[in-house]
Parts: C-alpha cells; sequence; structure tokens
C-alpha cells in the first residue's frame, strides 16, 4: 500500500533560479540585505502589500517573532498575551525577549484568541503587559481591528502569521496596512516555502527600519550598535529561491485551494460532518498547509490518528498538547483554557501536498468513516 505522508514540501526546481545564482557568483554578495535580498522585498511590498508600509526578511520566523516584540514590546512590562492553540515557537519567542507567556484561551468556532479574553487581562494586568501576540490559526484571514484599536491605544501588537502569506481577505494579503508588526513563516512545510526563512511586515515603515537594524546588531549606518540586535539575516541563496518561488506562488495556491475543496467535498460526502466531525469556521482564501478538522466530541483524536497510521496515512495533532500542557509551560499564568483543551483533544491535521491525488484524499477520508463506524 502506498504511503501517504503529511506533508512533502516541494520547492521550486533549481533551474528557476539558476539565474539568481549566476548574479551571486558575479556579485560575490553572499548576505547583509545583499541585490536578491533586496529585489525580493521589493516585489512581495509591490506584488503582496500594494506599496503600503514596509517589509524585512529574517532567517527564519522564530527570529523574525523575537526581533519584533524586543522592538515593540513595553519596556517595563513582564507579559506576552497569546493562545496556548498555537506552534511553540511563539512562547519561546517572547521568553528570548525576557518576558513571560500568558496564555489566552480561544473562540470555539474560529479557534483564534478569544478577544473578550484579552480585555479582562489587560484589565487585569494593565502595565505588565508587554506585548500582546495574537495568531491567525492555520492561515486564516483573522480580523485585525480589535488588535489595530489596541496598537493604536498603546498596547503593541505582534501577529504571528507563520502560515498566512498568500491569505487573501478584507484588505487583500492578511496584515496590509497593521501598524503594528506581522510575522509570516517561509519554512519549507508553508505553500511558500524557500527551504528556511521568515518575513516581517508592518505599515508603519520607521517600525521595520527598527526591526531591520535589529536583525543586524542594531547597527547604525556607521556600524555602530544602537539598539538591541543579533543576526537574523537572509542569506542571498535563500532570497534566490524566495525570487524564484514568487514566480510560481500564484500556481501553488490554486493547486492548494483546489486540493482542499475535494477534501471538503469528500467529508460532505462520506456524511462525517453529520456524525460530529467538525472543521474551523475560517475567513478569506487561505493557501492551505494542511487539513485541520476536529473529531467527533468523546472520540480520541489519538485513535485516529493511530488507524490512519496502520493503513499508510501519516496525520499529526496540531495542536495537541498545547503549549500550556508542555513540560516547559506548564507554570506560566493563563485565563480559564476549557475551550482550548476541549479543541486540542479533537484535532487532527490531515495531510496535504503539491503532489496529492484524488485517490489519495478518498482514501484518508475512507479510513476515518471506516474508523469511526468502528469505534
Amino acid at each position: 500500500m502506498r504511503h501517504i505522508p503529511f506533508l512533502r514540501p516541494h520547492l521550486v526546481p533549481k533551474d528557476s533560479y539558476m539565474q539568481y545564482l549566476d548574479q551571486i557568483d558575479e556579485s560575490r554578495l553572499y548576505s547583509n540585505y545583499g541585490p536578491l535580498n533586496t529585489s525580493f522585498e521589493k516585489r512581495v511590498l509591490e506584488e503582496w502589500f500594494s506599496n503600503i508600509g514596509g517589509v524585512t526578511t529574517v532567517n527564519n520566523a522564530t527570529t523574525g517573532l523575537m526581533l519584533a516584540i524586543s522592538t515593540i514590546k513595553h519596556a517595563r512590562g513582564r507579559y506576552a498575551l497569546m493562545p496556548s492553540f498555537t506552534f511553540a515557537a511563539t512562547p519561546l519567542a517572547a521568553q528570548w525577549c525576557g518576558l513571560t507567556p500568558y496564555f489566552i484561551d480561544i473562540v470555539e468556532d474560529s479557534w483564534v484568541m478569544n478577544e473578550n479574553l484579552v480585555e479582562d487581562a489587560l484589565k487585569k494586568l494593565g502595565d505588565e503587559v508587554a506585548v500582546i501576540v495574537p495568531y491567525a490559526t492555520f492561515g486564516t484571514d483573522l480580523d485585525l481591528s480589535y488588535y489595530r484599536r489596541l496598537h493604536e491605544k498603546g498596547f503593541p501588537v505582534v501577529v504571528d502569521a507563520a502560515p498566512c502569506f498568500g491569505t487573501l481577505g478584507r484588505n487583500g494579503q492578511f496584515g496590509k496596512t497593521f501598524p503594528g508588526a506581522v510575522v509570516f513563516s517561509l519554512h519549507a512545510t508553508k505553500t511558500f516555502g524557500i527551504g528556511e526563512g521568515g518575513l516581517v511586515y508592518s505599515g508603519d515603515v520607521e517600525l521595520i527600519q527598527r526591526i531591520r537594524r535589529a536583525s543586524n546588531f542594531g547597527f547604525s549606518d556607521q556600524r555602530e550598535t544602537v539598539q538591541f540586535g543579533l543576526n537574523g539575516k537572509l542569506p542571498e541563496y535563500s532570497a534566490a529561491v524566495a525570487l524564484a518561488t514568487l514566480d510560481e506562488f500564484p500556481h501553488k495556491i490554486l493547486t492548494r485551494r483546489n486540493m482542499f475543496r475535494r477534501y471538503v467535498a469528500q467529508l460532505e460526502e462520506g456524511g462525517l460532518f453529520g456524525r460530529g466531525w467538525v472543521m474551523q469556521r475560517t475567513e478569506g482564501e487561505i493557501p492551505n498547509q494542511f487539513v485541520p478538522i476536529l473529531c467527533p466530541s468523546g472520540k480520541p483524536n489519538t485513535y485516529f490518528i493511530g488507524r490512519l497510521k496502520e493503513n499508510y496515512i501519516e496525520a499529526r495533532t496540531y495542536f495537541c498538547p498545547t503549549c500550556h500542557e508542555q513540560a516547559h509551560f506548564v507554570s506560566y499564568p493563563a485565563s480559564t483554557l476549557e475551550i482550548t483543551e476541549r479543541i486540542s483533544r479533537r484535532t487532527i491535521s490531515l495531510p496535504l501536498f503539491d503532489e496529492m491525488e484524488m485517490e489519495d484524499i478518498s482514501r484518508v477520508v475512507h479510513t476515518l468513516e471506516s474508523a469511526d463506524d468502528q469505534l
């Protein structure tokens, strides 16, 4: 039986970026915001953000979160408000900035951070809040209106938008015009994958300039360290892959969306939604990285993961355990996390990759149907 992997990264072939590698050989510039990196940033700002605001590349999205949080946080604050239903990189980035993660529960159907509970935490903690870090769960076009108001009132906001490059919604590309920082991942497993890398956007050009300086040891134009920083720059070789990926990205997005629609159709035909299976309520058009779904209440997700494995299908449980259930984070403060815990025990992430065929999707869904019948 053919093995179906969870993810099978498919970066652009080398022929598509050889011309850029030739330019590196000619310029002999390999990092430090070289010409290919500059060209990539310029194209991203023009093609995806309508030349509004600014962008800067980073060597990975975790570094991007660290740089954005450290640049924007209140100096006297202690806490970083964020959901527990997210990847561990988010609270770890806050810790590297000297902050304590404060976990907030999520909304039942959209799985994004509960704004009412954020408001409660702000009233409770006041000036002890250093930064707020909402997560655009699984690439959804999170409504940033509330967080824009918070940012403009003086509560700094960094949006964890790791899977969101290519998400189109209310304002076009997700995050466009937002005055805080929006951090995207360009990891190989993302739809816009270049191997490893990240991108930070803001509608505030001056903020991006500060983050860019922080990514280059806090250097001024005279190479004097004038602010807190580290080395977070993207190599020119990665920028070469990124430029070639931009050319193919619209096709990759279309491929992923079509496969996601086929999944939904198969799940409907199999009657799983009538049996208590639930999908996330999302906004916008998402360049889906995988297919997140909840198994029926009272049925453990581990059972279905095991049955898929028996049929040579790899699936994951993003995010189970959630951050606050992991050993490193268990002692950190939180709001009530009842919904987070309930959702996480049901979450299953189904495989999605570029070469996936219709029969692969059918096999995944039929395996779930059979497993559900037998439980």
